[in-house]
């Protein structure tokens, strides 16, 4: 018993030090949206959220809630602090049982080393439910780094939306917006998958590695279990401003969904968008699939729809184009749940789909 007591006197001793650390650095706050954003959609007035959910209808209550979440989008900036921290006004604020704390509710920060994006931190603040009184506590990212000016980016929460995000450096220190230090507007509409469940932090997602990795800015529009080639989502892509598109989109629907909605779907984007190429991606293998028959079948039977549709959609429109992402290792071991790959399979996913993406592109100038 004194043992278990001298554990939690210390552990609350080092939040208590910690807390004084963090007090006794003088931090001088910067709205992230006043940096430089990326991978956004569109704009919107809530600078964090995906669509204007005033300005578009016909989503469900879920689907509002999550076009308001800020997967995705990531904030660039450079900064000689040594330290660096984060205090969040969050909206509403998510605890999946299937995403890591980093990814739902926190931070993850990388930066610029010799040419290539370096993982550098990731933190969330210790709050157990959404009304948690720490919530709102601020959180040191990063510190005791060497005061050599650095270009960072830090990706915002997946599964949560913010009102406000400000970034805290020393006083004295630079804190400036960089050039969005990536190509192209590329918009990528899906599923789960997209939108990033299981991932460990929100750097994880394969279109942020995909981005990292070619310097094509991909804007995620992932949408946990909705993507569903629905018209009223075609109009929110319609109005993008984009240089081509990326589709997750057999994922989630059944095979009837997908055989009623596919062709008016692919219309109504490409009168918006003539002449820009879009690219589906064919559902990646499920591991729940290996024992379960009729998770077996259900999956079998949305992969052999889609391949015949769009078998036939290749040929009746131009500039539609179907790849095959992967996101299985050979020992099957890349998986989170059954369902959703962990950070290894998003990695593969990632790299998977790098080559036929950028060979479509380049036909469009987009390299």
């Amino acid at each position: 018993m004194k043992k278990i007591f001298l554990s939690l006197f210390l552990a609350a001793m080092s939040l208590f030090w910690a807390a004084q650390a963090q007090s006794q650095v003088k931090y001088v706050y910067t709205e992230a949206s006043d940096l430089t954003l990326v991978g956004k959609l569109m704009d919107t007035p809530n600078p964090y959220h995906r669509v204007d959910t005033v300005k578009f209808k016909g989503f469900t209550k879920g689907e509002n809630t999550q076009v308001r979440q800020s997967s995705g989008i990531a904030v660039a900036f450079k900064t000689n602090s040594p330290s660096i921290s984060i205090i969040t006004e969050y909206g509403e604020v998510s605890f999946p049982s299937n995403t890591g704390g980093f990814s739902a509710r926190g931070y993850d920060l990388y930066i610029k080393e010799d040419g290539r994006w370096l993982w550098a931190s990731s933190k969330v603040n210790g709050a157990k439910t959404a009304s948690d009184p720490v919530i709102g506590n601020p959180i040191t990212l990063i510190e005791k780094m060497d005061g050599t000016l650095k270009e960072c980016l830090m990706y915002l929460p997946l599964f949560s939306e913010e009102y406000s995000v400000k970034i805290g450096v020393v006083e004295g220190s630079v804190l400036e917006p960089i050039p969005n230090p990536f190509r192209y507007r590329i918009g990528i509409f899906g599923s789960s998958f997209t939108h990033g469940t299981s991932t460990s932090r929100a750097g994880m997602t394969y279109p942020a590695v995909f981005t990292r990795d070619t310097g094509l800015q991909l804007l995620s529009l992932g949408c946990s279990g909705n993507s569903k080639l629905q018209s009223y989502f075609a109009d929110v892509l319609a109005a993008a401003d984009v240089d081509a598109f990326i589709f997750d989109s057999f994922s989630n629907p059944s095979p009837d969904l997908i055989k009623e909605r596919l062709f008016p779907f692919i219309e109504k984007i490409q009168a918006a968008h003539p002449g820009k190429p879009l690219i589906f991606q064919r559902t990646i293998y499920r591991e729940n699939r290996n024992f379960n028959t009729g998770s077996d079948e259900f999956e079998s039977a949305k992969i052999a729809m889609a391949d015949s549709l769009m078998k036939v959609a290749c040929k009746k429109y131009k500039d539609v184009y179907y790849i095959y992402p992967c996101a299985t290792a050979k020992d099957h071991e890349t998986t989170q749940d059954g369902i959703h790959p962990s950070d290894r399979g998003y990695q593969l996913w990632a790299q998977s789909i790098e080559k036929p993406v950028k060979k479509i592109l380049r036909k469009y100038g987009i390299k």
